[in-house]
């Protein structure tokens, strides 16, 4: 009587294991290229500010992370270095530092989203001219669909 309830819970756990490892491993499957050295060279060429991803954020875990030198002016921001995979990852400008969900989620109406993040070793993505980065000090990765904090750094 037990081996059949045995075997459902046995191939539930795995099905729920499959679908996170899924969940993980699609958006590194569909990732797109990471950009070129040229596009990473006219990115840095127009920064104005520089600033750290560090793993040793408060928010930051074995998931949620990131490490490398984040570039900020005002056509790009841009990411030499590496951020954990993950889906839906927006990148925001924040006027004070976070380095968890609840800052986030407490600073997020005085933030602006600049864009998505879809590579995880190096990014480049483009400032919309509408968005000023000299007004703001904090670059932020969020996961918008699992309202994660991924990472963050200081740049001014």
């Amino acid at each position: 009587m037990i081996r059949p309830y045995a075997l459902v819970i046995s191939h539930l756990l795995v099905a729920a294991a499959g679908f996170a490892a899924g969940i993980y491993a699609l958006p590194i499957l569909t990732a797109p290229d990471a950009p070129s050295t040229t596009e990473m060279a006219a990115a840095l060429d127009q920064a104005e500010f520089t600033g750290e991803f560090t793993r040793d954020l408060e928010g930051s875990d074995l998931l949620h992370w990131g490490d490398g030198t984040v570039s900020v002016g005002r056509e790009f921001i841009s990411l030499h270095g590496r951020i954990a995979p993950g889906p839906d990852y927006r990148l925001y400008l924040s006027p004070g530092f976070v380095e968890t969900e609840d800052e986030f989620t407490s600073l997020k109406a005085d933030m602006v989203r600049v864009g998505d993040v879809r590579t995880f070793e190096n990014f480049v993505v483009p400032v919309p001219g509408s968005i000023d980065p000299g007004s703001f000090n904090t670059v932020v990765v969020w996961c918008e669909s699992f309202g994660e904090f991924i990472t963050a750094a200081k740049y001014r």
